[in-house]
């Protein structure tokens, strides 16, 4: 993948109606990919999740939001922490995102991007 960095805000570089912000915490489930959106992977570099920051954050600049559809998708895997999160790394949501891309099944970016640590699993390995 091709990359170019710049001190500049996403905010100066694109129209507010091309950009979506990706935030776990959003009530609007990411279907497809739009070319012609600008797809923002909102992160944090912390110990500890901070629940609907990203949301806020988006909500503030007026920015469209979306979420990864692993609820729609994965299960909640037994596992002795009980532990689920549907948060991620911004190299899993990048990963599942350019899987999706390539093979426009949902299933599969997930499988590719949200590791079995977060605590869900796609329907076919729950028993496993």
């Amino acid at each position: 993948f091709k990359m170019d960095t710049t001190p500049e805000s996403y905010l100066d570089l694109f129209p507010l109606e091309a950009i979506v912000y990706l935030t776990p915490d959003s009530e609007n489930v990411l279907e497809d990919i739009d070319p012609d959106k600008v797809y923002v992977l909102g992160g944090l570099v912390d110990e500890s999740i901070h629940k609907q920051v990203t949301l806020r954050r988006a909500r503030e600049q007026c920015l469209q939001t979306a979420r990864l559809p692993i609820r729609e998708y994965m299960v909640k895997a037994p596992n002795s922490r009980n532990y689920h999160s549907e948060t991620l790394a911004i190299n899993q949501v990048f990963d599942v995102l350019s899987t999706y891309y390539e093979t426009r099944s949902w299933p599969a970016a997930l499988r590719a991007g949200v590791s079995s640590g977060k605590g869900y699993v796609l329907p076919d390995t729950a028993e496993q």
